[in-house]
């Protein structure tokens, strides 16, 4: 028994290549609910199971109560039979009891061969999981299982995974029994196991292939800003050197191309451009259409259209610089995140002549560069005729367009400086809360309200800087409308009143608490130490009452000999204050912050209560 017992648990294990204290987990629960199903018991009952693998015998230990004459054996136990067990045991203890049924190795083994069986590949799928996990984002080997519409089924030894169609490269045909690399897209966990993507036309597929060729790129030599790809066409990948007097793209091309080959052909003659990266952005989109030649590059990096890039390329290499099917120009403008307009040398020209006419900024232009754009409109006039044209004129045109451009970017760049001005002068009249207080506050109709949230304003605040800044971004809504605008902006000024209102109510507040607290601390620090500091004289410490001011409480000089007359104002002020002439209390301004005396007075009573130079209420 003991030898079946521990060849059978260790087949297990190497079988499921679990952790041991996880199969006797397993083991050890399935006969515990073994037991439950044979003698029905309680699941409020506890019962455990103890697996020796030693001698290869099970024990199940189960919870009786000890009672004189036993009714349920499942239950309850005899005294004598508990004091065997446990010697202490008295009426009414609850004790572990060995109550293992005969014949329970086979019971056991009928009844949780299938749960044991479906425990053990839960956790292998569980193991899996997180095995898989671990890995996602890298290459892995595999074996083309089989061939379906909806994908390829891939061996990974233990686990299958997924490889679906559109994450093959269109240049692929694949055969069963093929050996196979793919990136680790995504893992999830199914009841049938972990569900793995993987894919080969992901640009993560280059980077890693980048790595694994390159050495410098995995030391950390030589960075990848940024990958763009077309998968099975063409793939740009721009490289930076992270020490002085290296070459990131020769490192990358290797000698004579051998590392970028191995590459290529291992995403199946995959053309990849390798092009440094530049942190001036005209110089890197210039880089990024690579291999034409780019005469010009002209940025409009506008906050509200998004960044443009105007290229100017010669005739010869329009062609070029757009690629076969404009790929070559998509793959730059992911590359470089702008997107970019191409054009010749002639097109820019003509676009910049019409520019003239319309734009009033460039009339004083015009003026001084008469000569040259009188050349240029002879020029464009005799390519139209279809008449060849002399480098002369060429460079000409492009140095009309360099100029034109170059002053119209100094204007928008006026311009956004300008509105940038004017929008911090906006903020600074805007309460915080208004950009924490959304629309829906305001009462708009509903289709209103669906289009500015779905202009990107979902604040009030928001909405306030847009209607000042730039109206016509909302004018333009259909939703919106002249009327309606003007409706919208008069309420956004309502409500931006009564936030600055309850603001202003709110910091006033809380200043008069603040000078309060202030003032309670420096009149009490003295009265706590028994002394008043020097020049300053004590204070009482009333309630606020409601009342005028009627004078400063300021420190008068004690002059020698007049302490008398002290006395006897203190008197004449006592007598007074029988009568109940002047009655007042002294308290803190919390607008002026000076101690202050208040008169309460009767309705009726206009009389002010002032002082006059000698410090004396009067």
């Amino acid at each position: 028994m003991r030898n079946e017992f521990a060849l059978a648990f260790n087949e297990v294990l190497e079988h499921y290549g679990l952790p041991r204290e996880s199969v006797l987990e397993v083991v050890q629960a399935a006969m515990v609910n073994a037991y439950r199903k044979a003698v029905n018991a309680s699941t409020a009952q506890q019962v455990e199971a103890v697996v020796d693998l030693t001698k290869g015998t099970i024990q199940i230990l189960v919870e009786k109560e000890v009672v004189d004459d036993v009714v349920d054996e499942r239950t309850e136990v005899a005294l004598t039979d508990a004091q065997k067990v446990n010697p202490k045991a008295q009426l009414g203890d609850l004790i572990l009891i060995d109550s293992t049924p005969e014949d329970f190795g086979r019971i056991a083994t009928q009844a949780a061969k299938q749960q044991i069986h479906q425990k053990l590949r839960d956790s292998e799928r569980e193991k899996l999981f997180e095995e898989w996990s671990a890995r996602k984002g890298e290459i892995v080997h595999g074996t083309v299982q089989s061939i379906g519409a909806a994908g390829i089924t891939v061996s990974l030894g233990r686990a299958e995974a997924t490889l679906p169609k559109r994450e093959q490269l269109p240049t692929e045909r694949y055969k069963p029994r093929d050996r196979i690399r793919a990136v680790l897209m995504d893992v999830a966990k199914t009841s049938r196991g972990p569900q793995i993507v993987l894919s080969r036309a992901d640009r993560n597929m280059l980077r890693r292939l980048l790595e694994a060729e390159v050495p410098e790129i995995y030391q950390g030599m030589v960075e990848i800003k940024g990958i763009a790809r077309e998968p099975g066409l063409r793939s740009k990948v721009a490289v930076a050197a992270m020490q002085p007097n290296l070459d990131p793209v020769g490192a990358c091309v290797g000698m004579r191309g051998g590392r970028i080959q191995a590459i290529v052909r291992e995403l199946h003659d995959e053309k990849i451009d390798v092009i440094e990266w530049n942190p001036d952005p005209a110089s890197f989109i210039a880089k990024a259409l690579s291999p034409a030649r780019v005469s010009g590059v002209y940025l409009d990096d506008d906050p509200v259209r998004g960044r443009t890039a105007l290229v100017v390329v010669s005739e010869d290499q329009l062609s070029l610089a757009i690629g076969r099917e404009g790929v070559n120009a998509r793959l730059a403008a992911k590359l470089t995140s702008w997107r970019v307009d191409i054009k010749s040398v002639a097109e820019a020209a003509a676009d910049a002549v019409q520019k003239i006419g319309k734009e009033e900024i460039l009339a004083a232009f015009a003026e001084a560069q008469q000569p040259l754009i009188t050349q240029v409109q002879d020029a464009l006039a005799r390519k139209a005729e279809g008449k060849p044209l002399p480098p002369e004129d060429y460079n000409a045109m492009t140095q009309f367009v360099t100029m034109v451009e170059r002053t119209l970017a100094e204007q928008r760049e006026g311009r956004r400086k300008a509105q940038t001005r004017r929008l911090a002068e906006i903020r600074k009249n805007i309460p915080k809360a208004a950009y924490t207080r959304p629309l829906d506050t305001l009462g708009l109709g509903e289709p209103l309200q669906q289009a500015l949230v779905g202009a990107g304003l979902e604040s009030i605040g928001q909405s306030y800087e847009r209607s000042m800044v730039d109206p016509d971004s909302i004018l333009t809504l259909p939703e919106v409308g002249a009327r309606n605008f003007e409706k919208f902006k008069e309420t956004l000024e309502s409500a931006i009143l009564n936030l600055r209102a309850d603001e202003k109510a709110e910091a006033e507040q809380a200043a008069a608490e603040a000078a309060l607290e202030k003032a309670a601390a420096a009149l009490a620090q003295p009265a706590a130490e028994g002394a008043l500091p020097e020049g300053q004289e004590a204070a009482a410490v009333a309630e606020p009452v409601a009342g005028e001011i009627v004078g400063v409480i300021e420190p008068a000089p004690v002059v020698e000999g007049e302490e008398e007359a002290e006395e006897e104002d203190e008197g004449a002020s006592a007598k007074k204050k029988k009568k109940g002439k002047l009655k007042a209390v002294i308290e803190l301004d919390p607008e002026t912050g000076l101690t202050v005396a208040r008169r309460k007075r009767k309705p009726g009573r206009t009389k002010d209560w002032v002082e006059d130079g000698s410090g004396e209420s009067v």
